[in-house]
């Protein structure tokens, strides 16, 4: 998990930002990435990417994270900007947004995934980085928790929807509930939300 983090520091980069998303797939809710600048060989114990934990187990590792990184941030992207722009462009978008949110600039970007935001700091996009790099998952970690939590909010305006079950992904609960009672203010338009 600390190959690319000490490849980077070889390059001669100190401050190394993890960066990941969660949302992506979804049919409701806005898209979240995440950045983290952990210090050089921080060892956070379970910490793995976020699909492989449940969400006690990502709930108990935000604090870990949060209190051991030297910056996190947070970008968030809603639908109404997804559904203009795109979700591949709007997930860059948040991706730049927790960037801009460090407490500090981070001198090279560990991005999971194929594509690399648009910005003038270093860094390579690692397909599959979640799994590969501390602070991609930490990153992972943080983006997941921070759209968890705000996709259990949304269910005290729209509980017929069972967010807080599916966080606003493809299930069959999900599409049952979008074709009873169609679409809410946070769906995202442009997606396929029946099934026909």
């Amino acid at each position: 998990m600390y190959s690319y983090e000490r490849a980077s520091l070889k390059k001669g980069y100190k401050d190394i930002a993890g960066i990941d998303e969660a949302g992506r797939g979804a049919l409701a809710g806005p898209v979240v990435a995440a950045a983290v600048i952990l210090p050089i060989e921080c060892t956070i114990e379970g910490l793995k990417d976020s699909k492989q934990l449940t969400s006690k187990q990502r709930e108990l590792l935000v604090d870990v994270i949060q209190s051991k990184a030297i910056s996190v941030g947070v970008g968030i992207i809603d639908n109404y900007i997804i559904d203009k722009i795109n979700i591949l462009q709007a997930t860059l978008q948040a991706m730049n947004k927790a960037v801009e949110q460090l407490d500090q600039q981070p001198e090279y970007l560990l991005v999971d995934g194929s594509k690399m935001p648009d910005t003038h700091i270093s860094g390579e996009a690692i397909p599959k980085g979640d799994n590969l790099s501390i602070s991609i998952a930490a990153a992972s970690v943080i983006a997941k928790t921070t759209r968890d939590r705000l996709m259990i909010e949304y269910d005290t305006t729209y509980p017929e929807y069972s967010f807080p079950k599916h966080k606003g992904y493809p299930t069959v609960l999900h599409r049952r509930a979008i074709a009873k009672f169609g679409p809410t203010e946070i769906h995202r338009k442009t997606f396929k939300l029946y099934v026909e």
